[in-house]
């Protein structure tokens, strides 16, 4: 009983032989709907009453004894490395959250902080707990080495790949992200097209430079390795690519992220150059807080990282469950993604037209 402002309220468990007779069907046929097992086991009209029915009656089901009964806790660990600090993080997040729960799980989140020790504390912390798997995450694309901790137990890779290629994850797909946004420039006419890329020591630096020199191969102008230069993240980036632009005079130029891209529109405005009228600029990422703050707002191409986070708990349920991947159908208002019948899956990105590139 639950007492609130001195009255008493009495909470009734709704049961699964409840459901079937307010909905008409079987107790089998309830048990498989409820607990997200009804694809292709399950008429569709059929199901929808039962989700009808039990969302009218209140059903909530007996965590408890469920998990008595499967030895499960329909719980997941979310293990990362910067949730506090990315601007990629509450995405990735939220993708996740929204799976779980749509599954029937309940996430539970620790940030490392890149901490060894704290990783490993978090690791041990959460099979105590008795989480059913985990998600290994990363709010950069990056080859990881899978702690010995979490092999023996359902595990998926998020935003990652894994350096033996056992773990099953999903990450961007880098090459088509750089050639996304040379191909926008390409159709806007722009034929002098810059690649401002990166020194740091990542996957997506050769990926995303490859992705840009295979959209100019395939276009009529062709590649000119003259046009790429790399600046890093400290003070003499912009001095290398304020060198470049004045030298090189390109009419577009496309960035390895959207950081790279507030560099260019500085070395642009000490040069008297508009950005969108005398050299158009792409970036990667879609930042909020870099993307819509510029002027002019800066087109960029958008990361999947809901969607991946989303695809992440699918695939590790899948696994936890036993259950075919084809089962699962992720929503469609995801838009293209990867079958969750891959192991190692690619996520597109989308361009996300704002003004800094001409129509």
């Amino acid at each position: 009983m639950l007492c609130r402002g001195g009255d008493t309220v009495e909470t009734v468990m709704v049961t699964i032989q409840e459901v079937a007779q307010a909905s008409g069907a079987s107790k089998t046929a309830v048990s498989l709907v409820l607990n997200n097992k009804d694809a292709k086991r399950v008429n569709p009209q059929v199901a929808e009453r039962i989700r009808r029915a039990a969302e009218e009656l209140g059903y909530r089901p007996n965590s408890i004894a469920r998990s008595l009964r499967t030895k499960r806790t329909r719980t997941l660990g979310f293990i990362s490395d910067e949730i506090a600090s990315t601007p990629f993080a509450g995405k990735l997040i939220l993708g996740a959250q929204d799976a779980a729960r749509d599954l029937g799980y309940v996430l539970l989140t620790i940030n490392t902080n890149n901490d060894a020790q704290i990783e490993d504390e978090g690791i041990a912390a959460l099979r105590r707990y008795g989480v059913d798997g985990f998600l290994y995450a990363f709010m950069y694309h990056r080859v990881v080495r899978v702690p010995q901790s979490l092999l023996a137990l359902p595990t998926v890779v998020l935003d990652a790949e894994d350096v033996d290629g056992v773990i099953p994850g999903i990450m961007p797909d880098e090459p088509h992200l750089s050639y996304a946004a040379t191909e926008r420039l390409v159709s806007a006419g722009r034929r002098r097209i810059l690649y401002v890329g990166t020194t740091a020591p990542i996957p997506a630096r050769e990926q995303r430079l490859s992705g840009y020199r295979q959209a100019m191969e395939d276009s009529p102008i062709g590649f000119d390795a003259e046009l790429v230069v790399d600046i890093s993240d400290d003070v003499d980036a912009f001095d290398v690519a304020d060198e470049a632009i004045r030298r090189l005079r390109p009419d577009g130029i496309v960035c390895f992220n959207d950081i790279r891209a507030t560099v260019v529109y500085d070395c642009m405005k000490t040069q008297g150059l508009v950005v969108g009228e005398d050299t158009d600029v792409i970036g990667i990422d879609n930042q909020p807080f870099i993307a819509q703050m510029l002027r002019p707002r800066l087109t960029s191409v958008e990361l999947p990282h809901y969607e991946m986070g989303y695809w992440s708990v699918a695939k590790l349920v899948s696994i936890i469950e036993d259950r075919d991947p084809a089962d699962l159908v992720l929503p469609e208002q995801l838009g293209e993604m990867p079958s969750l019948t891959q192991s190692h899956a690619l996520a597109y990105g989308k361009v996300i037209d704002k003004q800094s590139v001409r129509m």
